[in-house]
């Protein structure tokens, strides 16, 4: 089993940068990719960002120029540095983390508990 733990999220006004952390614990030989999902009202959960073990990352279009994620293996954690946030940023982040080999998902996917991040206008 592996846990995530989040922290971060809050209220921000449009323009302005928040940076989330996602702590992971037990297991972690079992995962070698971490990412950040979002969902806001309404809609599905959708990618934000992922990055593996030895550093390769992706993103969505939507928040490319304006979201950095990144890593620090020896804590276990993941950060997401979000900046120029706009209102449709706003939803609930959930990390998440699995272990990937080449474009398939293995093993267990396991879910942090998600943090919200609201930005006014």
């Amino acid at each position: 089993q592996v846990q995530l733990v989040e922290s971060g999220g809050g209220l921000v006004q449009a323009g302005g940068s928040l940076r989330l952390s996602c702590a992971a614990s037990g297991n972690i030989f079992s995962i070698n990719t971490m990412g950040w999902f979002r969902q806001a009202p309404g809609n599905q959960r959708e990618l934000v960002a992922t990055i593996t073990d030895n550093g390769p990352t992706n993103y969505a279009d939507s928040v490319k120029g304006r979201f950095t994620i990144s890593r620090d293996n020896a804590k276990n954690t993941v950060y997401l540095q979000m900046t120029s946030l706009k209102p449709e940023d706003t939803a609930v982040y959930y990390c998440k983390a699995y272990r990937k080999m080449a474009t398939l998902v293995v093993g267990t996917v396991y879910w942090g508990q998600g943090t919200q991040v609201t930005v006014s206008s």
